[in-house]
């Protein structure tokens, strides 16, 4: 698409939503590259937020090992932490990764998959993310309350993740679409 004034089909196809000829239900009249351009920035502005708490966990994470309470833990604890570790460092792997991809395409006019890439990148950041939290609840509840807890406490975690993350957005999504 070359912008707005292309004639009436190109503005038809440039008002689409989904690329289906119809118009956006938003009611926006963007361009096809302004509607990239405006996903790739809600993109960024979520990933800035999903960073920094990545971030600040990873960190933490990292100087666990170096505390004298540590050298207590069993060998499924330990396990359990570094399992946790290496998904948290995964997790800003790939939060990080649309950042990289923007740079190595910057200029290529290639932002429609940029975008598709960055929100495939995201999705699997937030899946080791919700990993890495579920994993350092765990790791703390075997800590501090071996046993019944210790098993059902991350469960209820995992559970939680999966509902407000994957099963109530997918539910909603598919109520727009029917």
């Amino acid at each position: 698409m070359t912008g707005r004034g292309g004639g009436a089909a190109t503005d038809s196809a440039a008002a689409s939503d989904r690329g289906t000829g119809s118009p956006a239900r938003d009611g926006r009249d963007e361009s096809q590259l302004e509607r990239l351009d405006r996903q790739f920035d809600n993109l960024l502005q979520e990933l800035r937020v999903m960073q920094t708490g990545v971030q600040v966990l990873f960190a933490f994470l990292l100087g666990v090992p170096f505390t004298n309470r540590f050298t207590t833990l069993d060998d499924g604890q330990r396990l359990l932490f570094f399992s946790t570790l290496l998904a948290a460092g995964v997790a800003v792997l790939f939060l990080l990764a649309p950042g990289a991809w923007h740079r190595a395409l910057f200029g290529q006019d290639d932002k429609a998959y940029v975008v598709m890439v960055s929100h495939r990148l995201t999705i699997v950041g937030l899946t080791f993310v919700g990993v890495s939290i579920c994993g350092v609840i765990a790791l703390i509840a075997t800590v501090m309350y071996p046993g019944a807890v210790a098993a059902v406490v991350p469960g209820v975690c995992v559970a939680l993740y999966l509902l407000v993350w994957c099963v109530l957005p997918l539910r909603r999504r598919a109520s727009l679409h029917r």
